[in-house]
């Protein structure tokens, strides 16, 4: 028997639609699986948990049947509470199935500390620009001493009390210059 026999026999073609047959019931029973096991039709919308601690967060999370990993602290945000919730993903109305993981952004409990350069003998305005670069603010009571050097750094203060290069202060400290009053010897 040749092919283009075999093609138009009563055989071939019982054979094609059982394949076709056996693929559609293969098909809507995946379907149906897929629905059942994939929970298909459950919501869960996401609570805002901003500025919620983890406590309060696990607590909510938990009458939802929704879980949480923490995978980052950003850096210290002065308007949340320390050890808040910053961000989530994901967002506040979104909707999920049930056991699904949201992820949470920390706020740390200060800010990240700073090391002090060392600015002896620099222009106050390379030591302003040094500290800013750092990320530390300068603050206005210029402290002078007898030297020769006019606005020359001799020393810095945080606080009132002084500071030496290589301490570290937190982020957003405001740091004290002492300066050269140009009149010494």
């Amino acid at each position: 028997m040749s092919l283009f026999q075999f093609i138009k026999s009563k055989s071939f073609f019982l054979q094609v639609t059982i394949a076709i047959v056996g693929l559609l019931v293969f098909i809507f029973a995946l379907k149906f699986w897929l629905g059942f096991s994939t929970n298909h039709d459950q919501k869960i919308q996401v609570p805002n948990l901003h500025k919620m601690s983890l406590e309060e967060v696990d607590r909510k999370l938990k009458e939802l049947n929704l879980d949480y990993i923490v995978i980052d602290s950003a850096s210290y945000n002065p308007n949340y509470p320390k050890k808040s919730v910053i961000e989530q993903s994901p967002e506040t109305g979104d909707f999920v199935k049930e056991k699904r993981k949201i992820y949470l952004t920390l706020n740390p409990s200060k800010y990240r500390d700073v090391t002090i350069p060392d600015l002896n003998g620099k222009t106050k305005r390379q030591a302003i620009s040094q500290l800013k670069s750092k990320g530390l603010n300068v603050g206005t009571n210029y402290t002078f001493v007898n030297d020769i050097g006019k606005d020359v750094v001799r020393g810095l203060r945080y606080k009132g009390k002084i500071i030496n290069s290589g301490d570290k202060l937190p982020l957003n400290s405001i740091i004290d210059l002492v300066l050269g009053d140009g009149k010494g010897n």
